[in-house]
């Protein structure tokens, strides 16, 4: 029988690091085991124990300032910056390695490094890793078909202060299912922060607000508002272990692929 699916984690004692360390354990050694953690060189871990840092007791598994070597682990899990993504999808071609990718604020070079490392390992790339937001992505694909073109859509996000990219990859991730349900185009139908005499809203809007403050995780609220009445669709994400968790439950999945480009909804096996 096949091993455990051997994970590194790359920027592992950041706090999501960490938390994808924690949840690389809690998915149990028969199916999963940390082989290889690294961090940016100099960082002040480096060559401590990994699990240490994360709160988990040594792994034997150190913090190294250099990317995995070829054949230290069957996926890489990546949610470092987005001025890493170019080195890192090459250096995980280059090391046979699928791929699961959580960084977000991505411009489009990073975007088709992404879509070119997919043509040669296999890669899952997702905004948010959290199941509740992926059915979430189904349910209101569903309801917004439903309900038909009287409703208005609009999504509210709020994220932590130090959040640098705005509206969230999530809430493009719901207005893009959105616009997917209701055959319209995001590029041009998308209308962000309402400032000033903007005029009367559209029907074909699809409004997207950003709050920043204090430490939120992660809120996501989507409202279909009609005439008398409304429905109001709401994840909260209460710690960053949920997207650890999804992110583990991605690298799992991925191992052993043929390489193409996934996303957390083809991991879960839900409807688009």
């Amino acid at each position: 029988m096949p091993g455990p699916t051997r994970i590194a984690v790359l920027g592992a004692d950041g706090r999501m690091g960490r938390a994808l360390v924690r949840a690389v354990v809690a998915a149990g050694s028969d199916a999963a085991v940390l082989s290889a953690a690294s961090e940016r060189p100099g960082h002040a871990a480096l060559g401590k124990d990994a699990g240490v840092q994360a709160g988990t007791g040594a792994l034997g598994v150190e913090l190294a300032g250099a990317l995995p070597a070829k054949g230290a682990a069957d996926v890489w899990i990546d949610f470092t910056l987005p001025s890493a993504t170019e080195g890192v999808t090459a250096a995980a071609v280059a090391a046979g390695a699928a791929l699961v990718i959580g960084t977000t604020g991505l411009g489009a070079e990073a975007r088709a490094a992404i879509d070119r490392a997919a043509t040669k390992v296999p890669v899952v790339y997702a905004a948010n890793y959290s199941v509740g937001i992926n059915v979430l992505l189904a349910l209101v694909a569903q309801a917004a078909r439903a309900l038909g073109p009287s409703y208005d859509l609009e999504i509210v996000e709020a994220h932590h202060r130090a959040k640098q990219d705005a509206p969230s990859g999530t809430a493009l991730m719901l207005a893009e299912s959105l616009a997917g349900a209701t055959g319209r185009q995001l590029a041009s139908d998308a209308r962000y922060a309402r400032h000033g005499n903007v005029g009367a809203r559209t029907a074909s809007e699809i409004g997207i607000q950003a709050i920043r403050g204090g430490d939120v995780v992660g809120d996501h609220t989507v409202f279909f508002l009609g005439q008398g009445d409304r429905l109001e669709f709401t994840h909260r994400a209460s710690t960053r272990d949920t997207f650890a968790i999804g992110a583990v439950r991605a690298a799992l999945w991925v191992a052993g692929r043929q390489p193409g480009l996934s996303d957390m909804r083809d991991v879960l096996g839900l409807a688009r």
